[in-house]
């Protein structure tokens, strides 16, 4: 008798977990040409202030070294970069290669290409050895991995002592009316959207349910400090349709 396969969600679908990697890298091959200008249309350019509020939070210094997990086309590492000045590093890791070839154009265009590295990989099991980087991030891609718990684990394994990880990711707004009102736009105008600009509405669908299949930030919270993660907090972002959180590694 054989095991059942395990199950996880891709969007409101529920599908085998061994499925699923797959199911995401072909919704990010396909909208990767359009993703910058698609993130500016759908959160009328307020992800950029997000990025730059995780930015403030981190507080990057020279020297640091950062491993940007679902990084794609390198908004979260040309960020630190600039704050981090002389000496910083930044390895960009993306499970789609499109996303990651975007990512270096863009830093052969404004001339970072000897401060990054780009690696395609998967955040459940990192090519990086134990205790290598002072930083991780990932940004609006920890809700399209397979097993949360997994891909926390592997931050906590490649994190050095007294490393820092932090997460930006969409998350639930406390106010139910506001909620409401946020989950009609989702719902109508951003797979409208995905079809115009990107000639996917499909994808953009799914980018939507997977929002609201993501846990809140308490529930967050609490699988980042089951990780081993210490003085874990988050703050929230435009009343909550985003949040940040943060945990390190002592």
């Amino acid at each position: 008798m054989t095991d059942a396969p395990r199950t996880t969600h891709f969007g409101y679908q529920t599908v085998d977990e061994d499925a699923k990697a797959g199911m995401v890298h072909g919704v990010f091959s396909r909208v990767a040409s359009k993703y910058d200008i698609m993130n500016d249309l759908m959160s009328g350019g307020v992800h950029r202030i997000w990025k730059d509020a995780m930015m403030d939070w981190l507080a990057p210094r020279p020297g640091q070294r950062l491993l940007d997990v679902a990084g794609g086309t390198g908004d979260i590492a040309f960020r630190f970069l600039a704050r981090a000045g002389n000496g910083a590093q930044a390895t960009v890791l993306d499970l789609t290669e499109s996303m990651l070839l975007e990512g270096q154009q863009r830093a052969e265009a404004e001339n970072l290409a000897h401060a990054l590295a780009w690696t395609g990989g998967d955040a459940m099991a990192l090519p990086f050895a134990d205790d290598c980087f002072d930083v991780y991030t990932i940004s609006f891609g920890i809700r399209n991995v397979t097993r949360i718990e997994a891909a926390l684990s592997e931050a906590f394994r490649v994190l050095r002592p007294g490393g820092r990880l932090m997460v930006l990711e969409f998350s639930q707004v406390p106010v139910p009316m506001l909620q409401k009102a946020y989950d009609l736009y989702s719902f109508n105008v951003i797979p409208a959207m995905g079809q115009a600009v990107a000639g996917d509405r499909e994808s953009y669908q799914y980018l939507v349910e997977s929002i609201r299949r993501f846990p809140d930030q308490e529930r967050f919270a609490a699988m980042i400090r089951a990780a081993g993660f210490e003085q874990v907090k988050y703050r929230n972002l435009s009343m909550g349709i985003a949040a940040l959180h943060s945990g390190w590694k002592i």
